[in-house]
């Protein structure tokens, strides 16, 4: 961790929740967190913005777009083993959707592991596991004896050689490089893995060249699916991702988020990324596992008739 964090706790209520949208994503048909903010920091995260009116900001008197502090539930858990054992409606759960289960915070309540323990241990459910913390490997032990139950994967926001542009707008998720390493060593396990590709930034990791190194290496890893998708304009993620890139000296990647926080080049920016990954999937074979996850509604109609005339692989919202 690379920076402290204020700790905050708070109750949340149930543990396993229906989540249509993700269902939708294609993703899970359950969502599991196990708080309201996530303490990796990332800059451009849309959390706050979805869950600005909760209750737990106002409790812990933190504004939900700022960042260096975190709010968890540590008996998230005990509430997921209760709800494993008593819903009727079993299926495949994300753990998590809003937050991360192996965020430093996390880690000291071992969240992760005990909400998979809770989970697992219970028949008619699997976990699609999401993290950007490489301290998920240590769970591999555990995760290992339900391997059919269990996909793992690690955001992949750029490629390796980009990480030092990438630790200035997530400081406290691991290095790309230690995510790259998880994911090796999950397939190397016989762990069940999917590809996570998001968000791919603009002048960042959104070249051609980086979009393919990416997906030769989910091809590698033999990821069963690949999910991506363009960075969320919501809220105030550009404009505190650009901050911290041009805080951090970073001038070019900070025109280049500065340029997409206008509606019509963040539609251009999305037809092009939507264009560049299919033709990686292609080249290596993997188009039948694209998940291209769109959000239509900023779109401009070029940008949108480009995107309808080969859509294969994404997943209008």
């Amino acid at each position: 961790m690379s920076k402290r964090i204020r700790i905050h706790r708070c109750s949340l209520k149930g543990g396993i929740k229906s989540s249509p949208e993700f269902a939708k994503k294609g993703l899970a048909q359950f969502g599991i967190n196990i708080g309201t903010k996530c303490g990796h920091g990332c800059t451009y995260c849309s959390t706050g913005a979805m869950l600005r009116c909760h209750p737990s900001f106002k409790a812990a008197k933190e504004n939900p777009f700022k960042h260096g502090y975190a709010i968890i539930d540590p008996d998230i858990p005990e509430k997921v083993a209760h709800d494993a054992a008593h819903m009727r409606n079993r299926g495949l759960a994300q753990l998590c959707t809003t937050v991360d289960a192996w965020a430093p915070e996390s880690k000291k309540y071992d969240l992760g592991r005990r909400c998979l323990e809770a989970l697992l241990t219970q028949p008619g459910w699997a976990v699609r596991i999401l993290t950007k913390n490489a301290a998920v490997a240590k769970d591999f032990d555990f995760i290992r004896e339900y391997r059919d139950r269990v996909l793992v994967g690690l955001s992949l926001t750029a490629t390796p050689d980009r990480e030092n542009v990438m630790l200035t707008v997530e400081p406290n998720a691991s290095p790309i490089s230690e995510r790259v390493a998880v994911l090796k060593q999950a397939h190397e396990m016989g762990l069940r893995t999917y590809g996570m590709l998001c968000p791919l930034l603009p002048n960042i990791a959104d070249a051609p060249q980086h979009i393919d190194q990416l997906v030769r290496f989910c091809k590698i890893i033999g990821v069963e699916e690949v999910f991506a998708e363009a960075v969320n304009p919501r809220g105030a993620g550009l404009r505190l991702t650009e901050d911290a890139l041009r805080a951090a000296g970073l001038a070019a990647e900070a025109d280049a988020v500065h340029q997409v926080r206008r509606t019509e080049n963040w539609s251009a920016y999305v037809a092009k990324l939507i264009k560049s990954i299919q033709v990686a999937m292609r080249r290596h074979g993997m188009i039948s596992r694209l998940r291209f996850l769109l959000y239509p509604a900023r779109l401009q109609d070029a940008d949108r008739n480009a995107i309808e005339k080969d859509g294969e692989g994404v997943i209008w919202l």
